[in-house]
């Protein structure tokens, strides 16, 4: 029997919180999540999308296309060929660039139990004996090791400085990383996982919209500088959605040509910046005076303002859930 009918995610379907559960907590979403890697090797034997890394300062950032949308990050420091990775779900790839790069992996960053972001911890584990997996206790990561709370720091060397931000919401136990910028005299990066992407956030599985307001405030926190890295390509789908709710917003219509021209050629969108996710990420805007009109939502009498945001939120994800499963 099929496991996942309703609702999307990552191209799994979710009927109901008992096949949701299925998926997360039992071998049969394991089983599935390798059936999901055989099909999109078939479908993309060089990924789904292609690829260029970044250099900042000799610390270099590549993202890896895995599954039909997924991204996983490799993160090396040139100097000292230390190399971390971000979210491996598929194995194969992730140890092809690391052999490409000629680095030694010290250790998987996991977002969260999600098999599309988990599903290769435990491979990488065995391939490299020292490596450790870091991630949060709550969300059954496979293979972890180095259970994180939230604003723990995790040092690799002398230049690779991250820092953990506990953000519940998507899973209960989601957590981003922080590379600290300052270190290596650039931007920081954010490996944002599921909570936030590319004029978009992650739906709200295992957490309602106050906690979810919560952990996209930790980011709104963050730096404009700051690099984003998300854990899928969805730039086109959440763009189109956000010209639904707020459709004057010009700096969201100048960003969307630009993917459109990018994605026509499928060619990677990110990083963005924290500065312009700010400007067109609705999820990122639920202050914003334009998004409530256009919502129709008004702050009632008795009501907090982040309370409000709340239920501007909700009111958003509500939305986008419909706008993807029309």
């Amino acid at each position: 029997a099929n496991i996942c009918n309703g609702i999307k995610h990552s191209g799994v379907l979710f009927k109901n919180t008992c096949r949701y559960s299925l998926y997360t907590r039992t071998k049969l979403g394991y089983v599935f999540h390798k059936r999901q890697m055989k099909k999109a090797r078939e479908r993309y034997p060089a990924g789904h999308s292609k690829t260029q890394p970044t250099i900042i300062n000799g610390i270099k950032i590549i993202p890896v296309p895995i599954l039909l949308d997924n991204y996983s990050y490799v993160v090396i420091d040139t100097a000292s060929n230390m190399a971390v990775v971000v979210d491996p779900a598929d194995p194969q790839p992730v140890q092809a660039c690391l052999e490409e790069e000629g680095v030694a992996l010290q250790a998987v960053l996991c977002t969260h139990k999600h098999w599309d972001h988990s599903g290769g911890n435990r491979a990488l584990k065995r391939r490299y004996g020292s490596c450790r997996v870091y991630g949060n206790a709550m969300d059954n990561i496979p293979g972890l090791t180095h259970p994180l709370s939230d604003k723990d720091t995790i040092d690799f060397g002398t230049r690779l400085h991250f820092r953990a931000f506990y953000t519940p919401g998507h899973t209960v136990g989601h957590v981003i990383y922080l590379l600290d910028g300052r270190a290596i005299g650039g931007p920081s990066s954010l490996f944002s996982g599921d909570l936030v992407f590319l004029s978009g956030c992650g739906r709200m599985f295992e957490g309602n919209a106050s906690t979810m307001l919560s952990s996209l405030d930790t980011v709104g926190s963050l730096s404009d500088e700051t690099l984003l890295w998300p854990g899928h390509e969805y730039a086109e789908d959440n763009l189109l959605f956000a010209a639904e709710v707020e459709p004057c917003n010009v700096v969201r219509e100048q960003k969307l040509q630009w993917v459109l021209q990018q994605r026509g050629q499928r060619l990677c969108t990110c990083p963005s910046t924290l500065a312009e996710e700010k400007q067109y990420n609705p999820f990122l805007r639920c202050h914003s005076q334009d998004l409530h009109r256009a919502l129709g939502l008004q702050q009632k009498q008795d009501e907090d303002w982040t309370s409000y945001r709340a239920r501007v939120l909700e009111e958003l994800r509500r939305r986008k859930d419909i706008y993807k499963d029309r």
